[in-house]
């Protein structure tokens, strides 16, 4: 049997939620979309929420509403997915990387704090900075937040892994201390609508906007009509905007997934505490480290091997661990390594945190179905990896 690094988790509920939602008059536009929206929005304490069709299409809305456009500098996390970056490009911005830390792999608030005071030199403060919470690690945000409030810079959460995770006691999502945050319902994330994602605010104006964004544009709002035309009929294109919509049917499987959400959550911090009993006392292998005032959701399980300096290595490792029918993955490659940033100028050993981390870390299995015997035999097998060398 395989051992993928994470999939999904689908009951017989999740089925007939959905199959309900089938047989129903509306599969889009209908009330289950809003009903997923106040769910999550009353689950993390934030105002405003929109579903969508997948976390790229949220990040991409919330550049849209944040009136990020051409040359405006973007800064972000190099260890994560391209819609960290790509949501920002699509609107002409300068794409920077800030480093990480070496224990949280998140943005390291310290190396940002001296970027932002040599950019502020040269007259190169950035108009927005995308923080990424990875693996469900949250980000040192009230001290990003400071800053941004310090520098006049925008914050985008992209807390795509972090449903249900905490930092001092404050939900992820509940842009306490950012303008906008994003969620993503993936297959393999803490719950999942197939594909999906959600844009989520306090800020009544960036909601509308967003709103009118993720829907071609168009309003069908009497009050923000610009002819005020009241035929039942009547909308209005009123900017350019896209077809971002979430439908019924993921919805419904949204609201079904959501029920088991402590579930899921209370099962990865599980698998993730036996993962640390077993590894944390072997010198060549460091193990994830949540930061106290935190809570992970751990959507991944990031170990760093630290014998690994070579990526040749790290893919021997792998092919072992294949051929023992275990899939493990790599969460991310560093974005400015990829040839696309390499034609924009960026080279190996700019981002010396980010190259160190891509060399050592590999992501475990961790998903709410996996056995005991499975845990055991992902242990086993790295262990044999560091007894044959």
């Amino acid at each position: 049997m395989i051992i993928p690094y994470g999939k999904q988790h689908i009951d017989r509920n999740d089925i007939d939620i959905v199959i309900k939602s089938l047989k129903s008059t509306l599969l889009t536009q209908g009330n289950k979309v809003e009903i997923f929206e106040k769910i999550i929005g009353n689950y993390v304490g934030c105002n405003f929420t929109l579903a969508v069709n997948s976390a790229s299409s949220a990040l991409q809305i919330a550049c849209m509403a944040l009136n990020i456009k051409k040359g405006d500098i973007v800064w972000t996390s190099p260890i994560t997915f391209a819609a960290s970056a790509n949501c920002a490009i699509n609107q002409g911005a300068i794409i920077d990387f800030v480093d990480i830390n070496n224990k949280t792999n998140n943005i390291d608030s310290e190396i940002l704090e001296q970027k932002l005071k040599k950019s502020k030199k040269i007259n190169k403060i950035p108009k927005l900075i995308i923080t990424v919470h990875l693996s469900g690690q949250p980000t040192e945000q009230e001290k990003i937040w400071k800053l941004a409030k310090k520098y006049n810079f925008k914050v985008i959460e992209d807390a795509s892994h972090s449903l249900g995770a905490k930092r001092h006691n404050e939900k992820v999502g509940s842009c306490k201390w950012s303008d906008i945050s994003v969620f993503s319902f993936h297959p393999v994330k803490m719950i999942t609508t197939i594909e999906g994602g959600m844009a989520l605010t306090n800020n009544i104006k960036l909601y509308n906007k967003m709103n009118l964004y993720r829907n071609n544009g168009i309003t069908k709002n009497y009050k923000f009509f610009k002819n005020k035309f009241d035929y039942s009929w009547y909308y209005e294109m009123q900017e350019h905007g896209y077809n971002f919509r979430m439908n019924e049917i993921q919805s419904a499987l949204g609201i079904s997934q959501f029920k088991k959400l402590n579930k899921f959550l209370f099962k990865r911090n599980n698998i993730a505490k036996y993962y640390n009993e077993q590894f944390k006392l072997i010198k060549d292998l460091e193990t994830p480290t949540v930061l106290k005032e935190n809570f992970s959701s751990f959507h991944l399980y990031i170990l760093r091997l630290k014998f690994v300096n070579t990526l040749k290595k790290k893919s021997e490792i792998m092919k072992f661990l294949k051929s023992k029918h275990i899939y493990l993955n790599v969460h991310y490659i560093p974005l400015h390594l990829h040839h696309y940033f390499k034609k924009k100028g960026f080279r190996k050993g700019y981002l010396p945190n980010a190259e160190k981390y891509y060399l050592e870390a590999l992501s475990l299995p961790i998903f709410f179905d996996l056995q005991n015997n499975e845990k055991r035999k992902v242990v086993s097998s790295i262990k044999s990896i560091l007894k044959n060398g």
